[in-house]
C-alpha cells in the first residue's frame, strides 16, 4: 500500500497564488497524501480560498499569532502523519507526477532525503528562463557549504530522520536550517528532473541584497545552530563563496520561446 505523504505549505495572504497551488497537489497521479496548510494571520482571502476545496486530505490551520514561516512549518511538522515529508509553499507549483516519480526514486534506492530540478515562473506564471539542479549527493559537509536544495523540491522519510523543528530565532533561511537538520541523519540525492515551479516575486528573498543576506545568514549560524560568532561569520563566508559556485554551475539559463516563435 503507498505510504502516506504529508505536504507542509505556510501561507500568508497568497490569496492570489493558493488555489493554483492546492489544484496542483489535487492532480497528482499520487493520492495518498495530506496537505497541511498553516495560515499565519493571513489578512487576504487565503482562508475562504483554502476552504472552498471540499477534500478531506487538505487540512486548514491557523497560527493564533503571526509567528514566521519556521514556526508554521514546526507546526505543520508536528501534526504530519505521514512516513514522506515534502514541502510546497503557497505560491509555488509541482508537476502532477512530481509525488510519484519522487517516492519511487527514493524507494528503489533505499534513500531517505531527496530534492529535484526546478524552474523558475514569475508571478503571473510565465517561465522567465532559468532552471536549477544541484550536486548528485549531498553530504552533510557539503549541505553546510550552501544550500543546494530547493523547498518546494524536499522531501524526506520521517520514520527514518525523525521529528524536525527549527529555531524561532531563524526568521529568513529557515528551508535551509532545516536541510542541515535532516542532513545529520541523511544523505540528500537529486533526482535529476524538472518536478516543480518557482515563483519568484518581488521581495523575495532571493531579490534581496547583499547585505541582508550575510545578515540572514549570520543569524541561522549563530541563533539558529548555535555556533560561537567567529564559527558562524567563516560559515557565513564560505555560503556566499558557494553562492557565487551554484549560480555558476548550477543555474542554467535559457531563452523562452515567444508566440511568435
Amino acid at each position: 500500500m503507498d505510504k502516506l505523504v504529508s505536504i507542509v505549505t505556510p501561507s500568508y495572504n497568497t490569496a492570489k497564488f493558493i488555489g493554483e497551488t492546492i489544484k496542483c497537489v489535487l492532480s497528482q497521479t499520487y493520492t495518498n497524501w495530506e496537505m497541511l496548510i498553516v495560515d499565519d494571520c493571513s489578512t487576504d482571502e487565503t482562508e475562504s480560498i483554502v476552504l472552498s476545496f471540499n477534500d478531506e486530505r487538505i487540512k486548514f490551520i491557523k497560527n493564533e499569532k503571526n509567528s514566521g514561516a519556521a514556526e508554521s512549518r514546526n507546526r505543520a511538522l508536528r501534526e504530519a502523519k505521514g512516513k514522506w515529508i515534502a514541502f510546497l509553499d503557497s505560491d509555488d507549483l509541482w508537476t502532477s507526477d512530481k509525488l510519484a516519480k519522487q517516492i519511487a526514486f527514493m524507494e528503489d534506492n533505499d534513500y531517505h532525503f531527496s530534492y529535484t530540478e526546478y524552474e523558475e515562473i514569475d508571478e503571473n506564471g510565465a517561465f522567465v528562463g532559468r532552471k536549477i539542479t544541484g550536486p548528485k549527493k549531498i553530504s552533510r559537509a557539503k549541505m553546510y557549504r550552501y544550500c543546494w536544495v530547493g523547498c518546494l523540491t524536499a522531501m524526506y522519510d520521517a520514520e527514518y530522520v525523525g521529528l524536525i523543528q527549527v529555531s524561532a530565532e531563524v526568521k529568513k533561511r529557515n528551508d535551509y536550517a532545516m536541510w542541515l537538520l535532516v542532513s545529520r541523519k541523511a544523505k540528500c540525492y537529486l533526482l535529476k528532473e524538472t518536478l516543480a515551479y518557482y515563483r519568484k516575486r518581488a521581495g523575495s528573498l532571493s531579490n534581496t541584497g547583499y547585505r541582508k543576506l550575510i545578515k540572514h545568514h549570520y543569524r541561522l549560524f549563530r541563533y539558529g545552530l548555535g555556533f560561537n560568532p567567529v564559527h558562524s561569520v567563516w560559515r557565513t563566508f564560505i555560503n556566499l563563496v558557494f553562492g557565487v559556485y551554484k549560480k555558476a554551475h548550477y543555474v542554467k539559463k535559457y531563452k523562452v520561446p515567444t508566440q511568435e516563435s
